[in-house]
């Protein structure tokens, strides 16, 4: 939690199924995420992640528990009461999820527009100072997804998510396809962007490296619960034979992966 000891995101109790209730995803979660903290969650493939933050942005309703935002409960919010607080959100995709039909530019203002927030003129100018806390000259405005690079796609991902000045921003697999070299640029500008925009920051992934510079803490999902939870600089003596197979890359523990032979 962070040093006010408010939470701006809480998870009580949270439960998922799907196939009628025959395949259980989540559990009984339950989480706290302090506001302006950064908490990452990790966890193997198919253990929930996705399905916590679908939870959390209202994508996906929870088949019971509790899930409050600034302590507002939002799993019985109306559709418009929900738009209103995910006015407050930013996401960064796992695959950038860019309109290739658009520029850079309108990409990254492209909330900012739906919305009528500000003139055309206005959001162009909000791309440009968003695209340079990124790292990224106004020289690629104009350009269109297809002739960036992945590592350009993700940067430009990340300056639409933080073009609102949202309160939450929700990272999903940000690392995902990009080399070592890459992927630690990417993890240096969601610090320096969590520093300079304030926001509450979600991050969900399975890169250790990643969760280990991004995250104030860290939580493991596995079977559909979190089992450990705690500082990041705490989880080499997590004292759980999970998470310290996980965390290791091991493949011997109690953590089974099928594989066919």
């Amino acid at each position: 939690m962070s040093q006010d000891n408010a939470a701006k995101i809480r998870l009580s109790g949270v439960r998922k199924t799907f196939a009628g209730g025959k395949k259980v995803v989540l559990d009984h979660v339950d989480l706290e995420i302090g506001k302006g903290e950064s908490v990452v969650i990790i966890g193997g493939s198919g253990t929930g992640k996705s399905v916590t933050i679908k939870c959390m942005l209202g994508l996906l309703k929870p088949d019971s528990g509790s899930i409050t935002i600034d302590d507002k409960e939002v799993t019985t919010m109306s559709a418009s009461e929900r738009e209103d607080i995910n006015r407050q959100v930013g996401m960064l995709f796992q695959a950038a999820a860019l309109f290739d039909s658009l520029p850079v530019w309108e990409n990254v203002a492209f909330g900012l527009l739906a919305r009528k927030q500000c003139t055309r003129a206005d959001a162009r100018d909000i791309a440009v100072e968003k695209l340079r806390l990124v790292g990224l000259a106004p020289d690629v405005l104009d350009l269109s997804p297809a002739e960036l690079s992945g590592g350009m796609q993700k940067r430009v991902g990340l300056a639409r998510a933080i073009a609102t000045n949202p309160e939450i921003i929700f990272f999903d697999e940000p690392t995902t396809g990009l080399d070592p070299i890459m992927a630690d640029v990417i993890n240096n500008l969601i610090v320096h962007v969590n520093q300079t925009v304030g926001a509450t920051a979600v991050t969900i992934t399975h890169d250790m490296a990643s969760a280990r510079k991004i995250g104030d803490r860290i939580a493991m999902l596995y079977d559909g619960r979190i089992i450990w939870a705690g500082p990041t600089d705490a989880i080499d003596h997590s004292d759980n034979e999970y998470v310290d197979q996980f965390i290791h890359g091991r493949a011997d523990g109690p953590i089974k992966m099928a594989v066919r032979h």
